[in-house]
């Protein structure tokens, strides 16, 4: 909507130099907009480019800059732009100046109105504004669609064409029509049902990455955790204990430290849910009972974990490839080869400790890999390339492949030093044999189910078959279950 006194009335005169509806271009539907901001001509803009004809409805067309909007939309007062229109009209206007359109009540009867609000804040319960529309125009047909658009995406082209608008409505034949003009627009239209869906649609747009929320603080936990424990066990307790100052570890040292901790970790909580859920299918003999209300949310959060595993990995890589550019190794190195001048040793090569260091540098190399394609597959427009039995190839088997090398990088590095007592000062564990219990156990379980007797029975109850106290009188045939598309498997 044009700026200006908003006193000043919603329904203005006419444009005395455009009288009447404005023509209609010969076969092309005339689409109308109530509304003149910038919304407005964003939409106008697709519109005109999908072949549309555009009236757009402005309290006062005269004040609307030349240019403004594209070649061939017509430019009319509201109610004007209500009468001209073919049989779809957008309300581009905030919903708190609904009512001033009261008076187009009988142009826009019988027509479909589109409402593009998004809510404010939660609604806690109030009708939708979609809903309150459809009160004041109780002759127009209303649905709810294209919110969760901006004006950018609108003006994007062709290659957005893969974003989705969610639609609600009463009427069949009206949603019908708005899944039309979604498509003709280039975008892929979803029918969420009736106009009482509205209320979720448009609290859509104000949710901040709802299915990260929960692996996030997951990881965020995991990391306060591993870092306190490293602080404690290298910088704080030698400081108390003999006034080791070792702080200056903390932004760099500390930090690589714990990344691959957490990095496995989150990794293993990728594939635990779904040893926990082959449990219980095992020990119920169907796969028809509902999984706990937090395994299902876990399931569905593996994607997440992963991604955020491979975010940790990756950072562990870089802070590893920087360790050798700190000032505290180039004084170590001196150190060391002072020492080493000093005791008069002219070869320090150390066959074992050589082996050690290919070896977990071999593995860690290997495991980024797999979890560099794992995240590139996790990619939508990847994984719909993939038909099912590909995707759960990458996804599962190169995934149990990746947490493998992860164990294999962890052990090599750790070697034999776990079963030194130097290794456990303070009587603290080093954190890498903490990292590795979860994944561990991850791991033999995985082992465990791949077991004949097991993964047979597995197979049966996946495939709909039912334990005796399961089945009903009659023996029906199982229903066939398509596989859910998942960060893992099942």
């Amino acid at each position: 909507m044009p700026g200006g006194d908003m006193k000043t009335p919603l329904l203005a005169d006419s444009d005395p130099d455009a009288p009447g509806p404005p023509p209609r271009r010969p076969g092309a539907p005339v689409v109308g907009i109530i509304g003149s901001g910038d919304y407005s001509r964003s939409l106008a803009i697709r519109l005109v480019a999908s072949g549309f004809g555009v009236v757009v409805g402005s309290r006062d067309p005269r004040r609307i800059a030349s240019g403004l909007f594209p070649e061939g939309v017509r430019l009319r007062s509201q109610r004007e732009a209500a009468d001209g229109a073919d049989g779809v009209v957008f309300a581009a206007l905030y919903p708190e100046h609904y009512h001033t359109l009261a008076g187009l009540r009988d142009g826009l009867a019988g027509k479909v109105l589109v409402d593009v609000s998004n809510a404010a804040g939660p609604n806690g319960g109030e009708p939708s504004n979609a809903e309150r529309l459809a009160e004041l125009f109780p002759q127009s047909r209303v649905v709810k669609g294209f919110n969760v658009l901006s004006a950018w995406a609108l003006q994007a082209g062709a290659h957005d064409g893969s974003r989705q608008v969610l639609i609600c409505g009463d009427c069949r034949d009206s949603k019908a029509a708005v899944v039309q003009l979604v498509r003709r627009l280039g975008f892929s239209p979803v029918d969420l049902g009736g106009l009482a869906a509205s209320r979720a649609i448009e609290e859509a747009p104000l949710q901040l990455f709802p299915p990260w929320g929960g692996p996030v603080l997951v990881t965020l936990l995991l990391f306060l955790f591993f870092y306190g424990y490293n602080f404690l066990r290298h910088v704080l307790l030698p400081y108390l204990d003999h006034g080791e100052n070792n702080f200056y570890q903390l932004p760099l040292q500390t930090v690589n430290q714990t990344l691959p901790a957490v990095s496995l970790v989150t990794l293993a909580l990728v594939y635990l849910p779904g040893l926990v859920a082959a449990v219980l299918q095992l020990g119920r003999g169907t796969k028809y009972e509902r999984f706990p209300g937090w395994l299902d949310r876990w399931l569905c959060r593996r994607k997440q974990l992963g991604l955020l595993s491979f975010l940790c990995a990756g950072a562990h890589a870089v802070y590893s490839m920087c360790l050798t550019l700190r000032r505290a190794a180039g004084y170590t190195l001196l150190n060391a080869a002072y020492r080493q001048v000093k005791a008069g040793v002219e070869n320090s090569w150390v066959e074992q400790q050589v082996w050690r260091s290919d070896l977990y540098l071999s593995c860690g190399i290997l495991g980024l890999g797999v979890l560099t394609l794992l995240a590139i597959t996790s990619l939508p427009s990847v994984g719909n390339a993939l038909n099912w039995r590909e995707f759960t190839f990458v996804q599962s088997g190169l995934g149990y492949a990746a947490l493998t090398l992860s164990i294999m990088h962890t052990l090599f590095f750790g070697w034999d030093f776990a079963f030194s007592s130097l290794a456990y000062p303070y009587f603290l564990p080093p954190v890498f044999l903490l990292a590795l219990i979860l994944p561990c156990v991850v791991l033999v379980g995985r082992v465990l189910l791949a077991l004949p007797c097991l993964a047979f029975r597995l197979a049966k109850i996946r495939r709909g078959w039912e334990s005796s106290r399961h089945r009903c009188p009659r023996d029906q045939e199982p229903i066939e279950e398509a596989p859910p598309q998942n960060f893992g498997d099942v």
